[in-house]
């Protein structure tokens, strides 16, 4: 053995720290009992049990009055309930990261979710998680997976949710998930294992393949120990499987060049030191060895030794540098610290973070989900997180985090460099205050007097609550955590740039997608992104209208065209109505002089009748085409209201004017019986009816003296 590399993540990972020093500490009050064994290594329980504290296995073996540690794999919920009721008092030491789990199993449980377990049957961690599944089901491996897939078909449909022991092996956990994928449509997959113990797994991995031999300490009954033993027997062929120094086997490693040596997660740093000092002294008496077969010349052989002083240096240095690791897990941290962490879990109401220190930091979910943001599209497992320490709880061992007082400190560096450099910042309008709102600016609180919001003097404040607004900040005193600005002066600046870019690519015909400002009599102003136009009533309908509230309203929003404009003067000319739809080239598409039309009469006039042939269309009856024989006046013969056929004798397109006869379509009625017989020519057949322009009024334009001479 010439070389010893150790894995960095070796030693107690932070539940089993955790739970140790709530022993020590509960121990330092008087005896005690854990319930089940505390950690699976038994020096440690033996050390605590010398101290006082002892183990038992069920509820009966409680004593009233006595300290009942739960140890870190956690227990059923009755057997908490069972310690209370016989007077224990109850003390928590389950780690973080199984309780996480429990709240998963137990909202899927009451979503009527199926729950699978992928970890070891019978491990108490399993165990704690199962009686609080309700229906679920326990998987060690893909075979076993296969296998209730195959006998449950009935479920692969329903609602199952997927989690895993905190120690399972990564690529276990993967094969059995896949399985589940491909077989189960509705599975939510909750990957619950242990940050630590993935990064562990990884590195044990990746030292056997490096290693001719490797050498894992841990408990015969600790999960993650055997797990770190089966992934190295993939990679290397020597492996030992050790719980203390006294059973390492040294001769079959000293054919190993390079050994390698982890941990697992119940194995206390002085266990690893024996071991790691045993290994040591060996490759040392080898260095001597080597020496003493060393023969003459003495001056080649000198430089034997000095090469394999170098090599044999390295472990030592390494071992060093792994102790004071060790140390560096165990180091505290303190109120008002900041800190980074690793995110290894995201649940309802918290993010758990990996500080690698003693404790286990968590910050609350509502920091990350203002304004209804889910906090997964904020944050994730694995990213990496800064945050300040708010409290630190010695007794369960975590700490609680801010990321947003940590990002408020960094936002008034901003808000005050923002003043220097007139940049415009953005946050949530959060309250109304007393002449004027607040806004959340990357968690600094920022006055804006209700002069500066940008809103009428007689609008209501509250309509800005939980906006998203943009402003300049105007004065910062951060001694008295003051500081004040302007939603005005964004809205003004930005406002003054739409309107010169729009009147800079304004053109006739151009379309705009607008909003209604304010009605008159004469018609409509529509906003078209910070210049207002106006639509004449003219150009509100095609049809006849009243008023222009008869077709838009204040706030609606409306496509428009301009008409005309003039850029000296500010002034736009809008169009409403659509150009496709305009009566008069609807009419002419569908009909012709000589066609006939079911028209309705709309008014009576003394020279004739005004029908309509299409909405927004009239063509003109004059009197001597009302009927076949002479008449006084229109109203001899129609009513408004009427519906008449009538045939178009004359269309003036340019004028668009239309001429009307219902006279011609009742003489051709008589005509028609003989079809030989010439019709008598009538000195009035309504040739020279006066073709009109129809007005929005209704009213004939035209020579209407023509109609009187008649």
């Amino acid at each position: 053995m010439k070389e010893l590399r150790l894995a960095e993540s070796a030693g107690f990972c932070f539940g089993v720290r955790r739970s140790v020093e709530m022993a020590e500490k509960l121990l330092a009050e008087g005896p005690c009992a854990s319930f089940g064994m505390l950690i699976h290594n038994t020096d440690v329980v033996r050390s605590l049990s010398e101290q006082g504290m002892r183990t038992i296995e069920s509820v009966e073996e409680a004593q009233t009055g006595e300290s009942v540690l739960i140890r870190a794999h956690g227990v059923p919920p009755e057997t908490v309930s069972g310690l209370l009721a016989r007077g224990a008092a109850v003390v928590d030491a389950t780690c973080p990261k199984v309780k996480l789990i429990h709240t998963i199993v137990e909202k899927a449980v009451a979503q009527g979710r199926f729950v699978l377990i992928v970890g070891m049957n019978g491990h108490p961690e399993v165990e704690a998680i199962r009686a609080r599944s309700g229906s679920c089901a326990v998987l060690e491996n893909a075979e076993e997976t296969m296998l209730w897939l195959d006998e449950h078909p009935q479920l692969m449909n329903e609602p199952i949710t997927v989690v895993a022991q905190t120690t399972q092996t990564k690529n276990n956990y993967t094969e059995c998930v896949n399985l589940i994928k491909k077989r189960c449509t509705n599975a939510e997959i909750s990957d619950t294992i242990c940050f630590a113990t993935s990064k562990r797994q990884e590195e044990a991995a990746a030292l056997s393949r490096q290693c001719d031999a490797m050498v894992i300490i841990g408990g015969r009954r600790s999960a993650n120990s055997l797990h770190l033993a089966e992934i190295c027997r993939n990679n290397c062929e020597n492996v030992q499987f050790i719980e203390r120094a006294e059973e390492l086997d040294l001769s079959i490693l000293k054919e190993s060049p390079i050994v390698g040596l982890t941990a697992g997660a119940s194995t206390p740093a002085g266990i690893i030191k024996e071991v790691v000092n045993k290994m040591s002294e060996e490759i040392k008496v080898e260095e001597i060895q080597e020496e003493a077969q060393v023969a003459e010349p003495v001056a080649e052989a000198a430089e034997v030794p000095v090469q394999d002083s170098a090599d044999v240096a390295a472990p030592v240095e390494k071992e060093l540098s792994f102790d004071e690791m060790l140390e560096e897990t165990l180091t505290p941290i303190y109120n008002g610290e900041k800190v980074s962490g690793t995110v290894v879990s995201i649940t309802a109401t918290e993010v758990s973070v990996e500080l690698g220190a003693k404790y286990s930091g968590f910050i609350p979910t509502s920091e990350f989900t203002d304004a209804g943001i889910k906090v997964e599209d904020v944050v994730k497992v694995g990213d990496t997180i800064e945050a300040v320490v708010v409290r630190v709880n010695d007794v369960e061992g975590t700490a609680q985090l801010s990321k947003r007082r940590l990002d408020a400190a960094k936002a008034w560096t901003d808000v005050e460099e923002a003043v220097e450099s007139n940049a415009i910042l953005e946050g949530v309008v959060t309250e109304e205050n007393k002449g004027g709102v607040v806004v959340n600016v990357k968690g600094v609180r920022v006055f804006v007097p209700a002069s500066q919001t940008d809103l009428p003097r007689e609008a209501e404040l509250a309509q800005l609550l939980r906006k998203t607004v943009r402003l300049r900040i105007t004065e910062v005193n951060r001694a008295r955590k003051r500081v004040v600005g302007s939603i005005r002066r964004v809205a003004q600046a930005e406002r003054r740039e739409k309107m010169e870019k729009l009147w800079s690519e304004m053109e006739v015909g151009k379309k705009y997608h607008g909003v209604v400002k304010s009605l008159t009599s004469y018609g409509a102003f529509v906003d078209i992104g910070g210049v207002d136009g106006m639509v004449h009533v003219s150009e509100l309908s095609w049809g006849r209208i009243r008023q222009p509230s008869d077709v838009v309203s204040v706030g609606d929003e409306v496509d428009v065209y301009v008409i005309n404009f003039d850029r000296d003067k500010r002034k736009i000319s809008l169009g409403y109505k659509d150009p496709e739809a305009n009566p008069w080239t609807m009419f002419t598409r569908r009909y012709s002089v000589g066609d006939k039309a079911e028209v309705k009469v709309v008014k009576l006039m003394s020279f004739g009748a005004f029908a309509e042939v299409l909405p927004g269309v009239d063509g003109l009856i004059h009197i001597s085409q009302i009927a076949d024989h002479r008449i006084e006046k229109p109203e001899d013969v129609l009513r408004v209201g009427d519906v008449v056929e009538a045939k178009i004798t004359a269309i003036d397109e340019e004028k668009q004017k239309i001429s009307l006869s219902i006279r011609a379509l009742l003489n051709e009625a008589k005509a028609a019986p003989a079809v030989e017989e010439e019709v008598p020519e009538d000195d009035d057949d309504g040739s020279d009816a006066l073709v009109y322009e129809v007005s929005a009024s209704g009213e004939a334009s035209g020579d209407a003296s023509a109609f009187a001479e008649d």
